[in-house]
């Protein structure tokens, strides 16, 4: 994950699982698994500890003390305590112990990956983005959860109230069964925009731009008016900025590259986006800000703390960044600039030659479930319990909020944070933090949620922000691309060398170490390198589970 550690569950982009298969093929090959998940659990009898009766708005509780253990990673910013709060309201009110495997969080995908493929892993497998269990999947180390989601009335309510079929069904693999359980959102959570110098804007009399090509034109004033600055420095090397305008462009790029494909509504068939037109005009775009000495060209080699340094010291005016990078700018520059010498803020995404677009999805991280699972006798039990954690209201408000009476109080619905407590600046006088000192709203188990539950941690300058996004189009779910074992060792094999092809010439056309007249010439050179049977195997997947529906 790029960017803010603190802010892990809130990212919307899929892995690159492809480049995650590639790591940790030869090691789940020579895994040999205990149990074929291919044969269903008999639930009539893992049922140790399981409810009787466990239905929608259900607390679950086991009938037994239980305990599972659990894949962890730990924050540097609220680190594992093993006497949170979080961990010894379970062991009472739900009668479960959580063992948790403490990986830090910088490791955390590698070890995971390592943890799997040696046929060590916990039980429960948190922080998995949809897309990263693929990898797993050809090995049996994962379990085929879809199998056994009629035991999870939360998870099947959230999907059907929200209609998040489309979603799910994006998960599929070959066989037609998904093995990973994500977060769900409501609404679509976008997070990420531009971070501006609004003060600076209204002293020049500029308005925020509502368009990319009003954009530039805020940039040209202000670089007018400032010549000796670069008005726009990024950070995130650019993938956060590539990735919302990509949308707007019609196309994926940055973060957004994910997989390279492109779904095509009309003609019912994926492409390389990278190798279209529209990347075409994107790239166009950001280089005319670079050759016009209105976007930094370090943005995209620079580190984030380099961008960052030049934002609050007032040496550029636009910077990317989600709501949790705002306050932290903020407190900086109260120190650099001095309070009440500067006012920034997001902008509203622009929109652009696509409209007004943003990408997304709607699922988050999540969790997997190892498959020696389906030989617990706790079974059926594991599975309401994570039901009733991840996906009921009462569950989710307690990963976020903790404790009524304790954590937090609630009248006529609405949630305030206990005097002495604070987060993310909601409670400012409070001495305790919800995270470090009681373990809720952390990374591995705040997952997805109604939007009212989400908008109840926001401050007003963020909800005026999410607000404002609604008016904007989600672009459409592209359909799943199961592919088979051979066809994924194949897309993985194509993919690397096309991917890292198209990160470095993104950053050469944009920064004008290539003329953009040899645009023709890098799309045949992704030819060269692949793109055609990537595209071919990918069309096969998902024509093949097409034909099946």
């Amino acid at each position: 994950m790029k960017g803010n550690p603190m802010i892990h569950t809130r990212e919307f982009r899929r892995r690159d699982f492809l480049g995650l298969a590639s790591v940790v093929t030869i090691g789940l090959m020579m895994t040999s698994c205990d149990s074929d998940t291919s044969e269903k659990v008999d639930t009539s009898k893992s049922r140790n500890g399981a409810m009787e009766s466990f239905k929608v708005g259900d607390t679950f509780k086991a009938t037994v003390p239980l305990t599972f253990t659990f894949l962890f990673s730990d924050q540097p910013t609220y680190p594992y305590k093993k006497d949170w709060l979080l961990f010894t309201k379970m062991a009472s009110d739900n009668n479960v112990t959580l063992e948790p495997t403490i990986v830090p969080n910088s490791d955390y995908e590698q070890k995971r990956s390592l943890l799997i493929s040696s046929g060590s892993a916990p039980e429960i497998i948190a922080k998995t983005y949809p897309g990263q269990e693929s990898a797993f999947v050809s090995a049996g180390a994962v379990l085929p959860v879809s199998d056994y989601v009629d035991l999870m009335p939360h998870f099947q309510e959230k999907v059907k109230k929200w209609k998040l079929e489309p979603e799910i069904e994006a998960l599929t693999q070959e066989d037609g069964k998904y093995y990973v359980l994500p977060g769900l959102h409501e609404e679509l959570w976008p997070d990420y925009s531009l971070c501006i110098r609004k003060d600076v804007l209204k002293k020049e009399g500029l308005s925020e731009p509502a368009t990319w090509e009003e954009f530039r034109d805020v940039l040209r004033a202000l670089k007018k008016a400032y010549p000796d600055l670069v008005p726009y420095s990024d950070r995130f090397k650019g993938d956060s900025v590539l990735n919302i305008a990509g949308a707007a462009f019609g196309t994926v790029a940055g973060w957004g590259l994910v997989d390279g494909l492109q779904f095509d509504e009309d003609k019912k068939e994926f492409g390389f986006a990278a190798g279209s037109g529209k990347f075409k005009d994107l790239v166009t775009y950001f280089n005319s800000l670079v050759s016009e000495g209105l976007m930094d060209p370090e943005s995209f080699t620079q580190t984030d703390d380099s961008a960052i340094q030049k934002f609050v010291s007032g040496k550029s005016f636009v910077i990317s960044a989600n709501s949790q990078n705002v306050i932290t700018y903020r407190t900086s520059m109260e120190q650099s600039l001095g309070k009440g010498n500067f006012e920034i803020g997001k902008i509203t995404v622009p929109g652009g030659p696509a409209g007004d677009v943003i990408g997304g999805t709607r699922l988050e991280n999540g969790i997997m479930l190892n498959s020696s699972v389906k030989d617990k006798d706790s079974f059926v039990a594991l599975i309401q319990y994570i039901d009733w954690l991840f996906y009921s209201d009462a569950g989710q408000e307690f990963s976020k909020w903790g404790v009524e009476g304790t954590t937090f109080t609630k009248d006529g619905g609405k949630r305030k944070l206990a005097a002495d407590i604070n987060f993310q600046g909601l409670n400012p006088a409070g001495t305790k933090d919800l995270r470090v000192d009681y373990g809720f709203s952390g990374g591995n188990f705040a997952y997805g949620g109604a939007t009212e539950l989400l908008h109840s941690t926001f401050n007003e300058e963020e909800l005026a922000f999410q607000k404002a996004m609604k008016s904007k189009k989600p672009r459409p779910v592209a359909p799943p691309v199961p592919f088979n074992d051979v066809d994924r060792e194949q897309a993985t094999l194509a993919l690397t060398p096309l991917k890292d092809h198209v990160k470095q010439n993104t950053l050469k056309f944009i920064t004008g170490q290539r003329s953009l007249s040899e645009f023709d010439a890098y799309v045949k050179e992704l030819d060269s390198k692949g793109r055609t049977k990537y595209v071919e195997l990918a069309n096969k997947a998902y024509k093949a589970y097409a034909d099946k529906k």
